[in-house]
């Protein structure tokens, strides 16, 4: 889901990350804070004060974000789902499960925590600012928590809105899963309400737009879009899991894949290999024993000039758990796998020996057949 992120902490054994598409968001949020409104909410504050409240603000929320996804995490723990660690993304940010919920009932559970985290997130910068007008505490530090506590309950009151994939829509999920036992529905009736709702958003963003207020309605408007998107995305995922659950790799493997030697120059693996089969990446093989792999994201990164005398081995990755799969692994962690890695072509081994090849392409094609013969 996530190609291009870093790694910012690690808490509680979950590592957190951000999209660099967040960057990009951060911004936006501290410049909505600081032209409109801070100003609009607390006049006659220098232009400086403004942008440093701004700045505070955006990383306030950015903070307030990581522990509504903490939240979903812990609980997420505590019902067994394993969690890859939390990434925050251009809308916020997500819990990266590496399945599904095992019940209607743990789903439920951990949606729900998440608005009540940010509501008792919100009610205690309340609090805090009321605390802060008894005390006489300035203007901009006072409106910077009072902004807080609001955004909070602002964030809770959306996400508990029944539009798959925000925390509401998977706690309709939950309940039309549990009352139809059938988790494949659950989850196309709780994306379509979600789909829906991102294109009224959409369209609110136009009115808006229409009636001069520009900065809300370009928020409604990449909201709606994003949410329209995550919904139908969020469907496809679940589809995708359910289809190929229980589906060992050594039934998509191919067994008989190309290898190369490791004292091949770039040059000769570039001419004689990648751009006669049209693979990104191929087993190193020595005397029939598996040394790794070379991809042509390594290649790029060697200068054009240093093929000729740069060999296979000097820039081969070693196996490894980011590149290599058992045989009997079920199929959808291999996906999952290819995903978090970005690769599209995994080693399949078996005791420390190559054994085949499982592609991207091979699963996707299985996927389309069944689906369109099945569904």
């Amino acid at each position: 889901m996530f190609k291009n992120r870093l790694k910012l902490f690690t808490l509680l054994g979950f590592e957190v990350r951000v999209d660099l598409s967040w960057i990009i968001i951060a911004v936006l949020i501290t410049w909505s804070l600081s032209a409109g409104y801070f100003p609009y909410r607390y006049e006659n504050l220098s232009t400086q004060t403004y942008w440093l409240m701004g700045i505070v603000g955006a990383l306030g929320l950015f903070l307030s974000i990581v522990v509504h996804e903490f939240s979903h995490s812990l609980v997420a723990r505590g019902y067994g789902i394993p969690i890859t660690g939390i990434t925050l993304f251009i809308f916020g940010g997500v819990a990266e499960m590496e399945e599904e919920p095992s019940s209607p009932r743990a789903e439920f559970m951990m949606a729900i925590v998440g608005p009540i985290t940010s509501i008792i997130i919100g009610v205690i910068f309340y609090g805090i600012h009321q605390y802060g007008l008894i005390s006489g505490w300035s203007v901009p530090v006072n409106g910077v928590i009072a902004y807080l506590g609001l955004i909070n309950v602002i964030l809770a009151a959306f996400n508990i809105l029944p539009a798959f994939p925000l925390d509401g829509g998977r706690v309709l999920r939950s309940i039309l899963w549990g009352w139809k036992k059938n988790l494949r529905w659950a989850t196309r009736i709780s994306s379509q309400i979600g789909s829906g709702f991102g294109m009224v958003l959409i369209l609110l963003a136009v009115l808006q737009i229409l009636n001069g207020n520009f900065i809300a309605g370009m928020w409604w408007f990449l909201i709606g879009m994003f949410l329209r998107g995550a919904a139908q995305m969020s469907y496809q995922r679940v589809l995708t899991r359910q289809n190929l659950e229980g589906e060992p790799v050594r039934r998509f493997m191919q067994t008989d894949p190309v290898t190369v030697p490791s004292s091949l120059t770039v040059a000769e693996l570039v001419d004689d290999y990648i751009y006669k089969y049209h693979f990104k990446m191929f087993p190193v093989v020595d005397n029939g024993k598996l040394i790794g792999c070379i991809t042509t994201k390594q290649i790029k990164e060697i200068p054009r000039e240093a093929w000729s005398h740069r060999t296979v081995a000097e820039i081969a990755n070693r196996c490894s758990e980011q590149n290599t799969i058992s045989p009997e692994t079920d199929a959808v962690k291999a996906l999952g796998l290819m995903s978090r890695s970005a690769m599209s072509r995994l080693m399949v081994t078996e005791n420390g020996r190559l054994v085949g090849i499982i592609a991207l392409k091979d699963l996707l094609n299985f996927l389309s057949l069944k689906m369109e013969l099945e569904d």
